[in-house]
């Protein structure tokens, strides 16, 4: 299994707008802490089930680098067979109104986002 995480410094500029999209702007991490937040823990199984589009591989680097921000504590339970739960760390949490905030924008305002794509896909073919 591949253990590569994405070790890109975060902050190398004075936008810190910039630096904090980097830690959860990816396809896939609001929602990996959208379930977390909802309950305790969830095992990387319930996770995928929960988000089937996202591959095995995929699920698990984007856990690993949530982790390696601080946003996810993952505790494995050394049994056999494996066990491990992930959870949204404290931390994780104060991203909550701001993941919150972004939701409610992108439930408002997605069908003028999709009318723009529309008229420029006319005029630009």
């Amino acid at each position: 299994m591949e253990k590569s995480v994405n070790k890109q410094k975060i902050y190398s500029g004075p936008c810190a707008l910039a630096a904090t999209f980097a830690v959860f702007a990816s396809k896939w991490k609001p929602a990996i802490l959208y379930h977390l937040y909802q309950v305790e823990s969830l095992r990387h199984g319930k996770l995928r089930r929960l988000l089937p589009e996202v591959s095995q591989r995929i699920m698990t680097l984007q856990l690993r680098e949530l982790e390696r921000d601080g946003l996810v504590a993952r505790k494995d339970f050394q049994e056999v067979p494996p066990r491990v739960e992930y959870s949204a760390t404290e931390f994780a949490k104060t991203l909550l109104p701001i993941l919150t905030d972004v939701d409610n924008w992108g439930r408002a305002q997605i069908v003028n986002v999709e009318a723009a794509r529309r008229r420029y896909d006319e005029q630009h073919g």
